[in-house]
């Protein structure tokens, strides 16, 4: 059972990521806070604190899928290039979940 919620809790991370990414990219400036991620969240039935969202923006910073800026209690994420190839299907990055294809 434990690896049974192993995988969920990997699975949910990853999407999760992918969501930020995908957030960030329907933005003009592809930038927006970790509130505000929060409450996309949630809207993905992914109904976490922000302390992990925090944790799953940082992934993608170390990865070098964003860059981030603190501002106060928030974080606010900007995509950079490498974060838009992995949406555009053009690159992988680990620990984050493959877009669609288009159309699929």
């Amino acid at each position: 059972m434990t690896e049974l919620a192993t995988d969920f809790q990997r699975i949910m991370r990853e999407e999760a990521r992918l969501i930020i990414l995908k957030a960030l990219g329907e933005q003009v400036n592809e930038s927006l806070n970790s509130s505000i991620l929060q409450q996309v969240l949630t809207t993905f039935a992914i109904n976490m604190e922000r302390p992990w969202v925090h944790q799953q923006i940082e992934y993608l910073e170390t990865m070098g899928a964003v860059a981030v800026v603190p501002a106060g209690t928030v974080k606010i994420a900007t995509l950079t290039e490498l974060g838009r190839r992995h949406i555009d299907r053009l690159t992988a990055i680990e620990g984050v979940k493959r877009p669609s294809r288009p159309g699929a």
